[in-house]
């Protein structure tokens, strides 16, 4: 989940598939199920104690149990090893963002592990072996400082790009610590901006002023965890002494305030962010004086120069038109805020098509646009006289993912093409538009051999009939069915309006795909793939829904002989974790085995448990009787019961996730290792906050700890 403006037939005997099947205890201080009170009371929340002694000397235990089973292997190190050589290899694309004169990356390798902040220029850039000038190595800080800081970004002051505010997180949570950085002499700033760790929101206004939300004290902060206040900062004064830009209340999600530093275009802004989609905009004067930007509360505003462009969440009737949800308006900025509403629609979606996103050049607006799953490029040129005549990007390779972003809106209509697809390495172009096709910067190189494999897009109908499509990644040439040498990985997320679409991933091709695995990837209600209505399909009591498309893509899979319940794996993270945790409670039936990664799980406590009360809008208020009487339907970790014939699954979290939490990871195994079931394993990274790792081992590690577990229980592969 992002934080803000960012979680898958008859029944067969349980030896026979490896399932949960009762047995003893565990662990002999985990409650016994059957009192009376088990139903209650929660006899786990012990657990919550994210760094309680005896929750994290239960997290030891099991971390070893899990470790001994599934690490201790030759082939878990052949895997582990195949994944880090991906994940450090120097011929990795280096991804760059432009700052002024220079284009920066963070590169992470086996010798940088934290990583290396560095510059180059775009000549330096273009070539195979560019030469790099190192900004900041991490792990110099972290070893002249003793902390393991993981890179959260930076914040950098336009146009002379010489100040940056750093986001530097101690273990690899939300939580930063943030620090001034001078780029020219490539030093903290001394006696500049800094501010502790915390949740914390910061943006230049100029040289010596900056915008700021954090933790300034009791009631500062949100319910959901993140700032309630948007202060001025004055450089040389106290914290204390910000002058106050704006309150939000306790239950809104946050509050934020920036400016816009386009030169002769500079506007500063409030934002107060009611829920996780809805919020109010303010232009804020030079006296402070707030402004609302009259638009309904769903709606996404962003200005560019003289445009005002407005994405909608919702249908809406405004200046005698009427566009539906999914549409890109745009209106010049001063006219709107001085009455007119005659907006121009830059995209409207169709039954197939819904907008990805978009990017500025200096002259152009670029559309990322779907249709069914697969992307096409829009150009359009704003004109003096209202219209925005539209031209077609090149595409891409069919059943690819085709991002296309300006490299400086500011100056030039320069853009970067990432081109990507399950079985096609990543590709960077760089283009002008107007000067013709872009041409190949960067060609990641081939970390599994694509050509024994090939994709297929299938589209399967739900429960309620509605069309679900899906990608298959499979063997080439393996005629039906693909039987017991071929297990099936089924993948989801299905929430916050996030479409997955295809991309090169090397850790699946080489720990699943290159042992002939069978990759599947389930575009379900929730996400984003058709627009705001494909989410919202799936919002609040209308859950079930996204986990009613997931089982009927696995029954789909096992009616068309791609796999069999023995051999079909679910495998989700965050919201797609707690997808994961339904498609364990609800649909046993359809799983040999599922991992539930950084999950949610107990929705009865989540809006208490670290940044939960974000999420209300998403999944509803358990605390309010009547919405829990529907959230409680998709509540793994009330939902689950003893004596049934559960898959086996495993849990894994970080103890440092300062978003989701270990907690609900931890309850549910230790619930069910009470209820009598053995084939339940639990790990917890220490660092690396929702992502699960703070660097290329960890994430290497976790990364085989999931594919051999799967491998393991879907192939009864013996231990080797």
């Amino acid at each position: 989940m992002s934080r803000h403006p960012a979680a898958l037939a008859a029944l067969v005997a349980a030896f026979a598939l490896g399932a949960c099947a009762p047995v003893a205890q565990k662990n002999a201080d985990v409650p016994d199920p059957s009192r009376a009170d088990m139903h209650d009371a929660d006899p786990y929340l012990w657990l919550e104690d994210i760094h309680g002694e005896k929750a994290l000397a239960w997290v030891e235990r099991e971390n070893a149990v899990t470790a001994r089973a599934y690490a201790d292997t030759p082939q878990f190190e052949r895997t582990r090893a195949a994944i880090l050589e991906a994940l450090d290899s120097d011929a990795r694309i280096p991804y760059v963002e432009k700052l002024g004169e220079f284009y920066y990356n963070l590169w992470k390798d086996k010798d940088h592990p934290q990583g290396l902040w560095r510059r180059t220029t775009l000549a330096e850039y273009a070539k195979h072996d560019p030469t790099w000038e190192t900004v900041l190595d991490l792990d110099a800080l972290a070893a002249a400082e003793g902390k393991k800081w993981v890179w959260h970004g930076a914040e950098c002051l336009k146009p002379g790009y010489r100040r940056c505010l750093l986001d530097l997180s101690p273990g690899g949570g939300d939580a930063v610590v943030v620090r001034e950085f001078d780029l020219v002499d490539k030093a903290f700033v001394k006696d500049g901006f800094a501010l502790p760790a915390a949740k914390t929101e910061v943006a230049w206004i100029d040289a010596d002023h900056i915008y700021v939300g954090t933790d300034f004290g009791p009631g500062s902060m949100t319910r959901s965890s993140y700032p309630r206040l948007a202060k001025v900062w004055r450089r040389g004064t106290p914290l204390a002494d910000a002058r106050l830009a704006y309150e939000g209340r306790d239950d809104d999600l946050a509050v934020s305030a920036f400016r816009d530093l386009t030169p002769g275009f500079e506007r500063d802004f409030v934002v107060r962010t009611i829920d996780f989609f809805t919020s109010e905009t303010f232009l804020r004067q030079a006296n402070g004086e707030l402004v609302k930007l009259d638009l309904p509360l769903d709606a996404q505003p962003a200005a560019h120069r003289e445009w005002l462009l407005v994405e909608l969440r919702s249908a809406w009737s405004t200046g005698g038109a009427s566009w539906p949800s999914g549409s890109l308006l745009a209106i010049r900025f001063d006219d709107f805020m001085a009455g007119q509403r005659d907006f121009t629609a830059l995209f409207t979606p169709s039954g197939t098509t819904s907008l990805a996103g978009y990017s500025w050049t200096r002259h152009h607006l670029i559309l990322n646009i779907l249709d069914d799953v697969t992307s096409r490029q829009d150009v359009l040129t704003p004109s003096a006289s209202g219209d925005w005549p539209r031209t077609a990007l090149a595409g891409a390779p069919e059943l690819s993912t085709v991002e296309v972003s300006g490299i400086d809106a500011d100056e030039s209509d320069a853009y970067f093409m990432i081109v990507t697809g399950y079985l096609t390495p990543s590709t960077l172009s760089r283009g002008v538009i107007g000067e013709g096709t872009a041409k190949v910067l960067k060609e990641s190189p081939s970390f599994f051999d694509a050509s024994r494999h090939e994709v297929h897009q299938y589209f399967v109908n739900s429960k309620d009939g509605t069309r679900v499509p899906y990608f298959e990644v499979s063997p080439k040439g393996v005629d039906l069915p693909l039987g017991r040498d071929h297990p099936t990985l089924l993948y989801g997320y299905g929430g916050f309006e996030v479409a997955l679409r295809p991309s090169y991933n090397a850790t699946v091709g080489r720990a699943w795909l290159e042992r002939g695995g069978v990759y599947v990837v389930a575009n379900i209600r929730g996400g984003g793939e058709y627009g705001p209505r494909w989410h919202q399909a799936a919002l609040k009591a209308n859950r079930p829904r996204a986990y009613e498309d997931f089982a009927a893509v696995a029954e789909d899979l096992i009616r068309r002989g791609v796999t069999t319940r023995a051999q079909l794996g679910a495998y989700g993270g965050s919201n797609g974790g707690l997808l994961a945790g339904n498609m364990l409670t609800e649909y046993p039936q359809l799983f040999g085995a599922i991992v539930s990664a950084v999950p949610l799980l107990d929705m009865k406590r989540y809006t208490h448990l670290s940044a939960g009360a974000s999420w209300i809008a998403e999944y509803g208020d358990p605390d309010k009787p009547e919405e829990w009487a529907w959230i409680r339907t998709f509540s793994p970790y009330q939902n689950v019961e003893p004596g049934v014939d559960y898959p086996p699954v495993l849990f894994y979290t970080a103890t440092s996730d300062d978003r989701v939490g270990p907690v609900q990871a931890r309850k549910m195994a230790a619930k069910m290792q009470a209820m009598g079931y053995e084939n339940v394993w639990f790990y917890e990274n220490t660092e690396g906050g929702h992502g699960g790792a703070a660097d290329n081992r960890q994430q290497a590690f976790m990364s085989t700890m999931v594919y051999t577990f799967l491998w393991n229980k879907l192939t009864r592969a013996p231990r080797d």
